[in-house]
């Protein structure tokens, strides 16, 4: 039998976030062109999905406390862990995590895998950044990444603008 998928949209500073939950996890965030349909009813983690999203986008969060499921493969899965252990605040280059996860050949596929996070800004993809300093791909656009990072620069500690 298959799961139940529970929708739920948010206004952000960024446009419309799509989340996606079972009863259990979130499963997506996607970023939306417009409010689409929600679900009748919200399971606990839907909620807390949108609630600590929306906290985050308001400065207070900077740690999600949320069971996370996201769908990828085993390599996709172990870059996910590598992005999510880069704080608020602060950045890594798609080299840094290619060497986390076994190779400094591996930057190509970090950068696969990356785009393929499904949930994005809580598995903190915009993160990653060019070893030159530029931001490079992002699922949401350019804009999104910077004024992500921006964000998390102005309510941060960190004083090292590193794009």
């Amino acid at each position: 039998m298959e799961q139940e998928v529970y929708i739920e949209y948010i206004n952000t500073p960024i446009g419309w976030l799509e989340l996606k939950t079972d009863e259990e996890a979130l499963l997506s965030v996607s970023f939306a062109e417009t409010e689409g349909p929600s679900s009748d009813n919200f399971p606990a983690i839907l909620n807390d999905s949108a609630k600590q999203l929306i906290e985050y986008f308001e400065g207070s969060r900077k740690t999600f406390e949320l069971k996370l499921s996201p769908s990828g493969t085993e390599f996709q899965q172990l870059v996910w862990e590598n992005v999510k252990a880069i704080s608020f605040g602060e950045t890594a280059t798609y080299l840094d995590i290619a060497i986390r996860t076994g190779s400094a050949n591996n930057t190509r596929a970090v950068g696969l895998a990356n785009g393929k996070n499904p949930i994005p800004i809580i598995i903190p993809c915009h993160r990653i950044i060019g070893s030159n300093g530029k931001l490079t791909g992002y699922a949401g656009g350019i804009d999104k990444k910077r004024w992500l990072l921006q964000h998390e620069l102005k309510h941060s500690e960190n004083t090292n603008l590193l794009f």
